[in-house]
Formats: structure tokens, sequence, C-alpha cells
């Protein structure tokens, strides 16, 4: 179980070091997994390609210089551009993926992409609020290149002073912040599963480690029981043994038996000793018979 846990413990940090969500723009330029596209001359598109354009004034501004330079020792090297070209290449991918016509198609994708392998960039109020109305979007990364929203009016006009004024009086009753929390907070949202991120490693993530274990608690109650039969069943063939061979029947037959081979080696014994004897006269004396035996005297048996 601890070898299990261990290996677990280290695929489960690597997977999930190699598999770290994008959280900048500067990150979703660097990596090649995810796709991504904007709206067709969205202002979020302009927007990428008047970056590009700056990218590109600024890279010949630095060649200029480093090329251009009279001094013998040259302080500055066309390798040496300290700015980060990243714009460059999210055009080149918007341009290869194509941007979509509308807002809905870019959701629609994002949607239907599998393991999370495309990306939407557009206006961040248009997509919290598409947030709380799928479970299934997720906002990412830090917003960017912000603009703030403004009120249109003709120069000089009355107008512009009393909608300033207004607007102030609203930010000060917390008018905009109810707003907020109306379509953002109280909304289908709210329904949605939270799945922490920060949680670290699960019970998912180590489910390896316990189904090893009860698989090898199976494995082991199935021999334990197999152990179980055989044995119990050897030892009733051992004890089937036994009680036949201590069978009183065949017990008393063999008493019978032996004392019949008694019987019968006594009265062979009898009937083949013959003794060989003498007499003699003894003056004023009782006569008297002795005799000796041939065979040597018969002994009890023994087993």
């Amino acid at each position: 179980m601890l070898a299990t846990f261990t290996a677990n413990l280290a695929a489960f940090l690597t997977v999930e070091r190699m598999q770290a969500q994008v959280q900048s723009l500067e990150q979703l330029a660097r990596q090649s997994r995810i796709n991504y596209t904007v709206v067709a001359n969205s202002s979020t598109h302009q927007y990428f390609e008047n970056m590009n354009k700056a990218e590109e004034k600024l890279y010949q501004v630095w060649k200029e210089i480093t090329l251009n330079s009279t001094s013998d020792e040259v302080e500055y090297r066309v390798w040496d551009y300290p700015i980060k070209e990243q714009y460059g290449r999210i055009l080149l991918i918007i341009s290869t993926v194509g941007p979509v016509q509308n807002v809905s198609e870019g959701f629609s994708k994002v949607i239907e992409s599998k393991n999370a392998e495309f990306a939407f960039i557009h206006d961040s109020s248009e997509i919290k609020y598409e947030i709380t109305r799928n479970c299934n979007l997720t906002q990412i990364g830090e917003v960017f290149a912000e603009q703030p929203y403004a009120v249109a009016v003709q120069q000089g006009s009355h107008l512009q002073e009393n909608i300033s004024r207004t607007i102030l009086e609203l930010q000060k009753d917390r008018f905009f912040e109810s707003l907020s929390g109306k379509y953002w907070n109280k909304s289908a949202n709210g329904k949605c599963s939270v799945t922490d991120e920060t949680e670290g490693i699960s019970i998912e993530s180590l489910g390896g480690v316990f189904i090893a274990t009860l698989f090898g608690l199976a494995l082991a109650m199935i021999t334990l029981a197999a152990e179980v039969v055989y044995y119990r069943r050897r030892n009733a063939a051992q004890d089937e043994t036994k009680r036949q061979e201590t069978n009183p029947d065949r017990v008393r037959s063999g008493k019978n038996t032996f004392e019949r081979i008694l019987s019968k080696s006594k009265l062979h014994q009898l009937k083949q000793s013959s003794n060989t004897a003498f007499t003699t006269r003894n003056r004023g004396l009782r006569p008297r018979v002795s005799h000796i035996s041939v065979y040597p005297r018969v002994f009890p048996f023994k087993e």
C-alpha cells in the first residue's frame, strides 16, 4: 500500500504540473495545446492587430538602433531584443483557426470542444454574464486591455454635467454593485457545483491505492478459503484412515488369530518335545525319575 501510494503521488503531481491551466495571455501565446479565436472585426480582434503592428514597429526601430550605430563598440545587438513578441503569435493562431462571426458561435465552439482545448477571447462583461448561465464555462487569466465605458454626448452639451452627476450619485448609493450582485451573483451560477482547484490530493487522485488494497484483501480471502477447504479434506481423509486401522472388529479378529497361533505353537512343541530319561537304583532310597528336555524351554510370546 505504501509503494502504491508513493507511485500514485508522483504520477499525480507530474500530471497536474503538465496539465496546468493557462493563467495569463503570455502563457496562452507560449502553449500550443489550446486553440483560441475572437469575433471577426471586433474590438478584441482590432486590439491584437494593433499590438502586432506595434511589435513590428518596435522591432524595426530596434534594428535601426543596433545596425546604424556609428560607434566602434556596439552597445546593443539585434538578437538582444528586450520585448517579448507574443501578439504576433496570438494573431497567427487566430488567423489559422479563423475568427467567428458572432459571440454565440464563439461560446458554442468552447462548449463543443473536448478536453477543454479551445478558448474564446472576448469582452469580460459578456463572458462573466455567459458564465452565470452555463456551468460548463469558466474564466481564466486576468483582464487585459481594459477600456472604460462612456456615454457620448455632443461637445458643450448641458447633458454632460447632469449625466456625470447622476452617475456619481448612483455610485454613492451602490446601485451598480446591486446590479452586479443581481446579474452575476444571484444567477444560475449559484446552482453549479463548486470545485476547489486548490484542494490538493483528493481521494479520486489516490483511488488506486485503495483499489489495490481491496484487490489484495479479496485475493487473500480467496486463498485462505481454499487452504481451509484443502486442509479440512486432508484431515478428514487422515481421520478416516486411522478409524479404519483402529476398527474394533478387526482388532478382535486379530486377537483371535494371535491366540490360535499361540495355542498351535504350544501344542506343536508339546507333541514334538521327546525326553531322554534313565533310572538307577539306590540302595536304601526311593527310586527317583529324572529327565532332560532336548528342546529349549518355551517362553511366553511377546509382541
